[in-house]
Formats: structure tokens, C-alpha cells, sequence
């Protein structure tokens, strides 16, 4: 967990045969393609900056050339990477990749950068829980109208967070912070994870940990759930959350995981909802049901299904929902970290050692 790559003054020669390709929205990182290259003798880099566009044309066939590591949030032709034995991902989910022939093929080893993004994640989460649980938008409507007036709060509906119950639906590195964060203003946290954590040690966490984050050695939950079909899923979300934040990784399994009969087990506490993984993870209509209905008390998207969200669509207008376009995980130092799961995974790989956030091909995550 956190670990980063050994010193500058350092040699490892594990990867003289190996080209690395770069291709993210940020430009060059000149200064690191010259570490890179110096502490790894014989390899090469070459970094393209490729907007995020999922319909984009493939690069030209020179630069996939010998490539052998991959750094990608978009896929690329198989048959134009047929050395390729490395794939880091940028994000923390490799939903994009599961039908691919290279993540079909054994012999590829896929990593993400989970935990990268875990700080700015549950920050938006805490953010959008304070800011709903204390009407922030209602006041900022009547301070644009130049309105000094107290609203009442019962009619708002006005909360604090103590002893409020938190529940998190997958307990990875972004839900662990958000439940450090959870915990810090009060609240019981309950985590819930595919399968069992019965044990200190199966509760700890082995992706990579901004150090003073989240929660590595699993100790904040209260109660631990787990399970893998939908009615232990409900036995979850039946232990009366004041607020859900839904943080798995989408598979077939978990797709549309919250749907008209989750809604309404929820709504028997009026559960906060809190999305910040992927929008096919909850049913539009069934979310869009029970805000106009009132059976939950609110929710704040970053995801949505469809996404991008067309203009004009019923979403955007419904009561008690905050929505953003997917940029909860934006930071300054987003890169910075993903460059230190880059840099422990190039080291683990030169010295044959195990890798940082191997993604199973069983569960895709």
C-alpha cells in the first residue's frame, strides 16, 4: 500500500527490452520520461496526449511499434499490441476493458490506479452530503435573489451527521476514505463487500493508499455485510442508512444493483443516495420515481446513466438531486499519484516482483 519506486540513485535493468506507451489527456511529463529512461537503461517511452473520447481513431502504427506496457484509460486494437504484457490503467475501474481481447488474453497482466483518486472522491461525497444536509443550494438561491432570509428548517429538513448510520456499497479505497471521512463527523459506518471479511487480516486494504487516508487496515466499520446476489444486497440497504454511497465497480453483476425494489427498501429511512461510480449502477426511472415520490431524501449523482447526460433530460429537474459530469475525481495531484502506481508497478516489474492493484479477471476488479 503506498509504496513508491525506489530512489533515482538506484539501477534496475529488468525492462532494456521494453517500450512503454503513454497515452492520457495531460501533456508530456518531460522531466519523468528522462528519470524513467535513465533509471530503467534500454527502455523506451513515448507519451501521446489523447483527449478522453471513447469513439477515438487509433494512433498511427509507428507508435504502437514493439510496445510492450501500456498506459491507457481508452482501449487500442489488440493486433496492433501483440507484445504488449502490461496494462495500467489511470482509473480505478477496468469496466472499459472487460470485452477486449487483450484483457481476454492470459498472458496480459491488467492494473489499475485504485486509491489514485480516493482522496478527491469522498471529499466530493462529504462535500455534497454537508451541503444538502444543510440546504447550501437553498441559501445560495436567496443570496443570488440578495435575500438575507433565514429559511425554516423544518421545512427544509435541516440535519446534522452524528450518529447518523453510513453505508458502503463496496468497501475499496474510495468508500475506506469515505468512511474515515464518515467517521470523522460522526457517523457508524457499515461496509459491504463481495465476499467475506471475517478476519484483521482479510479487512485489510492492498491497493495502493494516499499515506494519512482512508482506511488500510479496515477497522472503521461498525458491522461488515457481503454477499453476491441481490436479496443479501437488500439485506444491506435494510439496516435503516441515513446515507448510501454507492462505490462498486460495474460488472454484469452489478449493473442497475439499485432498481424500483432497492428504492424501496431505502425509503423506509428516506436514505441519502451518493453515486460515484458508474450510472449504470442505479435505474434512471427507478431513481427518477423515488425523488419526485419521496421515498429517499435526496441524491448526488458525478455518474449517471446515459452519460453524458442529454440536455433537457428529466434528471436534471428532479427534487433533491445535485448532479456534476463525472468530475469528482479531478485534483491537481490526481497524476502524481497515478505516477506512483506507475512507478511501483515499473519497479515491481523490472525485479520480477509482485504488481500493485492486479486486477481479477474473475470479478473485473
Amino acid at each position: 500500500m503506498g509504496s513508491t519506486a525506489t530512489s533515482s540513485s538506484e539501477q534496475a535493468t529488468g525492462l532494456s527490452n521494453d517500450v512503454l506507451l503513454i497515452t492520457i489527456p495531460s501533456p508530456p511529463d518531460e522531466k519523468w520520461i528522462t528519470e524513467l529512461e535513465r533509471r530503467y537503461p534500454g527502455l523506451k517511452v513515448r507519451w501521446v496526449t489523447q483527449p478522453y473520447n471513447p469513439n477515438a481513431e487509433p494512433l498511427p502504427p509507428q507508435l504502437y511499434d514493439g510496445v510492450t506496457i501500456l498506459v491507457s484509460l481508452l482501449t487500442h486494437p489488440a493486433e496492433m499490441l501483440p507484445k504488449v504484457r502490461l496494462v495500467q490503467l489511470p482509473s480505478a475501474g477496468a469496466d472499459r476493458w472487460i470485452t477486449h481481447d487483450l484483457y481476454k488474453n492470459p498472458d496480459v497482466t491488467f492494473c489499475t490506479a485504485n486509491g489514485a483518486h480516493a482522496p478527491q472522491i469522498a471529499e466530493w461525497v462529504i462535500g455534497s452530503w454537508l451541503m444538502m444536509s444543510h440546504r447550501f443550494l437553498d441559501y445560495a438561491a436567496e443570496q443570488s435573489k440578495q435575500s438575507f432570509a433565514r429559511l425554516d428548517h423544518h421545512d427544509l429538513g435541516v440535519y446534522d451527521s452524528p450518529g447518523l448510520r453510513m453505508g458502503i456499497l463496496g468497501y475499496g479505497a474510495i468508500g475506506r476514505h469515505c468512511a474515515r471521512l464518515g467517521q470523522a463527523l460522526g457517523m457508524k459506518v457499515y461496509a459491504y463487500t463481495r465476499s467475506e471479511k471475517p478476519t484483521p487480516a482479510s479487512r485489510r486494504d492492498d491497493s495502493y493508499c494516499v499515506p494519512g487516508t482512508g482506511d488500510p487496515e479496515g477497522v472503521i466499520p461498525a458491522k461488515w455485510f457481503h454477499g453476491s446476489s441481490r436479496d443479501d444486497v437488500n439485506h444491506f440497504l435494510a439496516q435503516d442508512l441515513d446515507l448510501l454511497v454507492v462505490s462498486l465497480p460495474l460488472t454484469e453483476a452489478t449493473k442497475y444493483i439499485l432498481g424500483r425494489e432497492q428504492f424501496e427498501i431505502l425509503s423506509k429511512k428516506k436514505t441519502f443516495v451518493s453515486n460515484i461510480a458508474r450510472g449504470k449502477h442505479i435505474d434512471p426511472d427507478a431513481l427518477l420515481d423515488a425523488l419526485r415520490e419521496g421515498k429517499i431524501r435526496g441524491a448526488a449523482l458525478d455518474v449517471t446513466d446515459p452519460e453524458p447526460l442529454p440536455d433537457g433530460h428529466p434528471l436534471f429537474t428532479a427534487p433533491n438531486l445535485f448532479i456534476t459530469p463525472h468530475v469528482s475525481w479531478r485534483s491537481p495531484r490526481v497524476f502524481e499519484r497515478i505516477r506512483a502506481v506507475i512507478d511501483h508497478n515499473l519497479e515491481s516489474l523490472s525485479k520480477g516482483q509482485p504488481l500493485l492493484n492486479v486486477v481479477n479477471r474473475e470479478h473485473h476488479y
